[in-house]
This record gives C-alpha cells, structure tokens and sequence, in this order.
C-alpha cells in the first residue's frame, strides 16, 4: 500500500496536481485574482477621492490651527496700524514684581517727591511747584530749613512739608559750600527713613523745579524699581560739566533713585558726605556717595537743568525725541512766551500738555513741495515756517537763542547749535501756540499757533517772504500719544500740510501729525515713502504672493467640487464621501477671509 500510495503522488507532481506545492510557489495569485479580477473603475475613482478628502481635511485643519493659534492675536489685525500709539511688548522691567500674576505698573503713588527749599524762598518758588502739584494724588514734602511761622497759614495746593534735621556737625568750607548743599544733600535719607508705604522711587528737586508727572512716571516705568537705578540729565552748559561733573544728576533738572539704591544710599550718606565735603553743590556730594555704591548715572533727556542764560526758546523748539520730564531756572530766563509772565507762558504750555502730556513739546517736520516750504512744529509749544526747503537734520538742531550759564558766552554746549540771525530774512516766521481743543467723538486734539510779538519794522520785506507773511496761523491735528509708545524706540513722528498740494495761497495752513509709514523718510527732495508705491509695484508683488499663498486652497477647493459632482445620485447621502460636498460649501468663505485679512494688513 505505501508502494502504491508513493506512485500516485509521484504521478499527480507530474500532471502539476498538487495543491500545496502550486500555493507554495503563487502565494499571491489567490488574492490577485480577487482584487484585480473583481475590481471596477468606479471603485478605484472611490480610494483615490477618499485619499483626497483625507489631504483636503489634513490641510484644511492645519489651516485653522494655524490662524486659531497664530501668535497674532486676531485674524484682522494690523500690526502697525497703532504703531507709535500701541502698548509695546519690550520693557526695561526685567525681575522683581514682573513675574508675580496682577503686576501693577508703575504709576504716581508709587514716586515720593523730595523738594529742597527754605522758608526764605518758599513765597515766592512755590507757583511753581503748585503749577504741577496735585494735592491728594502726588505724594511727597517741602524740606524746609526751619519751620514757617506760627501765624503763617500753609497753603493747601503746596505739598506738605517736613524740616530737615540738624546738620550742624557736618564739615563743609564756607568758601566753596554752604550748609544748606549738606541739608539738601540729607533729603534723600530723611525721606527714605520716613517709612512711606508702596514707594518705588525718590525724586528729588529744587523748589523751582516743573515736574510733567505722567512723562515722569513713563520714563521711570520702563525701569525696574527693584535695581538700583539712579536716573537724570547733566547740564545743558559745557562750563557746568567741566566744573561739576559730567557724570552727575543736576538737582534742579531733578533726578531719581530707586528704592534699593535709597536704602544703601541713607546706610553710608551721612559718613559719606564728610569725604566729600570740598564739593559745592548737594547734587555733587550725592553722586560722590552714589559713585562709592558703584552706580552710573542712566541717561534721560528729558530732565532739563537749563543752566543756559537769555531765551531758552532754541531748546525746546526742536527737543530731543524724549518726553519732557523736567524744566529748571525758569526764573532766570526770559518768557517762554511772548508778551506773557513766565508763570502765564507756563500755564499755556502745561494747558497742551494736558491735553496730550507725551506729546508735548515733540519736534515733528514736513514739507509743503508745491510752495517750496519747511515747517518744523514743537507740539504745544511753537511751529516755525521757512521760505525753503531744509533738511531734517538742520531743522532738529537748536536755534541758538541763548548764551551759557556762568560767562554768557555763545558755546559751548553739550549740543549742537545753529545760529539765530538777526536779519528777519534769514529766519524762519515764529508762531506760538494759542489754544487747544478737542475735537469730534474720537477726542481729535486741535492746536492752533498765532504770531505773536511781531511788528511791520522787525518783517523781512523780501518778495519771497511776502507769501509767508500771509499765513497768520497754523492749526495742527494729532490723536493723543500713548504713553506707551515711549517703551519703543525712539522715531520722530511724521507730518503733511493737509492743502498743500493745490499750491492756493491760505491764510490758515492745517497740519496733521502721524505716525511715519514704514519705510518713510524726509528728503530734501521729496519724500520718499512707500505708500505711493505701494499702490502700483508693492501692491502687485503682494497680490502676486497672496494668489501663490492661496494655490493649495484653491486647489482643494476645485477638488472636493469636482468630486461632489460626480457622486452618483444620492450617494453623498450613505458614505464619507459626501465630506467632499461639505468642504466644498465652506472651504470658498475661507478663502474670502484670509484674502481679507492680507489686504487688511497690506492697507496698514
């Protein structure tokens, strides 16, 4: 039987009989057969929409996932539509209470004001310091040399005030000091040692010094309270640097101290203040210590000794691009208006800089190219009109207006300066500010400026001067700077003479300020700006770049119709592929919007 049996085999291997071995050597052959043998064209149409509709959902998805978690912050956003106005991300703030969730910016509670004065000087200094002081709100004291007078009333828009102690047995030479620069000098411990709650930092002053409190509070805003920081300006005059200190904080400019540097500063002050009592000034001997503890002196320009003589006029009509923090020795120079007391001139000036405090006094330059004009503006303060063209960088230097501190001499400063002729046709027309207004529900701030001061015999009689001597007034429009836009680098802002291209004479000329475009710049020329572009070459290229941005959704887009079109009757209703249907109904709006949304940008 097994002889048999071996035979039969041997037999069905030669007919190719043998089940096994044929499903050993086509493994596949079963399968290809199914698939291949039973497969139909509409069926592979089927796998490969089904892999499409997987790509168009992927990508789809991925699209909203991008916008959705984008770091902008909203789809129809404009990144530069409030540049120079906008909160900025950057800030000085680097520890301390930064990091705690509910950090409160740094505002005027948190700055306590040590005013040096004496009841000899306090009658007669004190309408200056109560053109800033806001009782109730500003925090600080009047640090008097002896206490007023019993039947002397205190007047209640005057900061409180503290007598200083005895400083009898401190060493100073009468022939270079006086006790009073060691008293003055004291103000900084004494108020530290008060124990006042939730103070950041110590200002100090003279008793003649004009504080712009919210300028004040954005510059020190972008410092860290929790560093030791001593902040201020040096003296506009050379003579006073040289003589002083180029390193030093002047005292009448006022200067602040962080609370830190306050606590090491009244630890050694009173030691500290023997060592260097050769020196003349309380500002002097307070630098000395501060150089001890080893901190500089950080740099603001805002902070205004003006230890210059005449008008100061040159200084603040082209001011550094800075916001105005302090004003010093106004008793000293002439009117910052015309016609008007210096007391007048400073209620004038401090009506702009409620209106828009970190505004005021900004430098701003345009051109009006059909007439051939310059006009340089210094925001609540001045704006001057010259018969020509003239650059930038001549318009942002100083007129030289005045004369140095201790010799009365034409320089040096610690500036550059251009002369003021006296001949009328060589200088620009002069317009002082007049009134401020706001205008309309978006708070518009309208500034108008008048000659002031002028007379028929002073007038440049030249041919090209009489179109100028037409203009009687300049009406300046701004929305308000933020005053966060100084957390920022620091830009001039830009202007245009809003009817200066019809060439018509007018006796009012409208300018309005805003921020500069990207790109822009002042030429002598022209100016050079690519917002005229953009709305040929620029606007091209970037329609050009949003058509390739959108390819793959117009892609999927045509797709997925496509493919809904061609779903046999009623078969999107009973599978997945009535998905291509759906997409195709929304995927068109998305287009729609983020086509919008890069016009919206490319408007800004």
């Amino acid at each position: 039987m097994v002889r048999e049996a071996s035979v039969f085999i041997r037999l069905e291997e030669k007919k190719g009989m043998s089940p096994t071995r044929q499903s050993i050597q086509d493994p596949f052959k079963a399968w290809k057969s199914q698939v291949i043998g039973t497969t139909k064209p509409v069926d592979v149409f089927k796998v490969l929409m089904k892999i499409t509709l997987v790509f168009c959902i992927v990508a789809s998805i991925s699209l909203i996932s991008y916008f959705t978690l984008s770091t902008q912050s909203r789809w129809f956003g404009c990144p530069q539509c409030d540049r120079g106005f906008g909160r900025s991300g950057y800030q000085k703030i680097t520890g301390g209470d930064v990091g705690r969730t509910g950090y409160e910016r740094t505002n005027i509670s948190h700055i306590l004001f040590g005013i040096g004065g004496s009841t000899g000087t306090w009658g007669e200094r004190r309408r200056y310091c109560e053109l800033w002081w806001k009782p109730n709100v500003t925090r600080g004291f009047v640090w008097l040399d002896e206490k007023p007078a019993e039947n002397d009333t205190w007047p209640e828009t005057s900061p409180p005030y503290q007598v200083s102690g005895d400083t009898s047995g401190f060493k100073y030479p009468s022939w270079t000091g006086s006790a009073s620069a060691v008293r003055l000098a004291r103000i900084v411990k004494e108020s530290f040692e008060l124990g006042v709650e939730n103070v950041r930092w110590f200002v100090m002053g003279d008793d003649d010094t004009v504080f712009f409190t919210e300028n004040l509070v954005a510059v020190l805003g972008r410092y860290d309270h929790n560093q030791m920081y001593y902040i201020g300006g040096s003296s506009e005059s050379v003579e006073q640097n040289m003589m002083h200190s180029y390193g030093m904080a002047y005292g009448g400019g006022g200067f602040a101290i962080s609370y830190p540097l306050a606590a090491e500063l009244a630890r050694v002050l009173d030691e500290c203040l023997d060592r260097y009592y050769l020196f003349y000034g309380s500002d002097q001997k307070i630098h000395g210590c501060l150089s001890e503890i080893g901190v500089p002196l950080t740099r603001e320009l805002g902070f205004h000794q003006v230890d210059v003589r005449g008008d100061a006029y040159g200084l603040l009509a082209a001011h550094p691009v800075a916001p105005l923090v302090s004003l010093h020795h106004l008793d000293v120079v002439q009117s910052l208006f015309p016609s008007m007391t210096q007391i007048e001139s400073l209620n004038r000036l401090i009506t702009a800089y409620e209106a828009d405090p970190a505004r005021t006094i900004q430098q701003t330059i345009c051109y009006d190219f059909s007439r051939n004009r310059s006009v340089s503006v210094a925001w609540g303060y001045s704006v001057q009109l010259y018969p020509s063209v003239v650059t930038a960088e001549e318009l942002e230097t100083p007129f030289q207006t005045f004369y140095t501190w201790r010799s009365w001499s034409t320089h040096p400063f610690t500036f550059n300066t251009r002369p003021m002729s006296e001949d009328p046709c060589e200088r620009p027309i002069i317009y002082f500010l007049d009134r401020v207004e706001m205008k309309g529900i978006n708070r518009q701030i309208l500034t108008t400026y008048k000659r002031l001061g002028f007379s028929p015999d002073r007038d440049c009689n030249n041919s090209r001067y009489a179109p100028l001597l037409a203009v009687h007034s300049f009406n300046v429009s701004a929305f308000q700077l933020r005053p966060e836009s100084w957390e920022k680098a620091p830009r001039r802002q830009c202007c245009e003479v809003v009817d200066g291209r019809d060439g018509v004479e007018r006796s009012v000329i409208q300018v309005k300020i805003k921020d500069c475009s990207q790109g822009q710049i002042l030429s002598p020329g022209q100016i050079l700006s690519p917002a005229s572009d953009r709305n040929t070459n620029s606007h091209t290229g970037e329609e050009a770049s949003e058509v390739i941005t959108n390819i793959p959704l117009y892609v999927a887009h045509y797709t997925v119709t496509w493919a809904c079109a061609r779903l046999p009757a009623g078969g999107h209703k009973r599978s997945i592929t009535s998905i291509p249907c759906v997409i195709s109904w929304w995927i068109r709006p998305l287009i729609v919007l983020i086509s919008v949304q890069k016009k919206m940008h490319r408007k800004c």
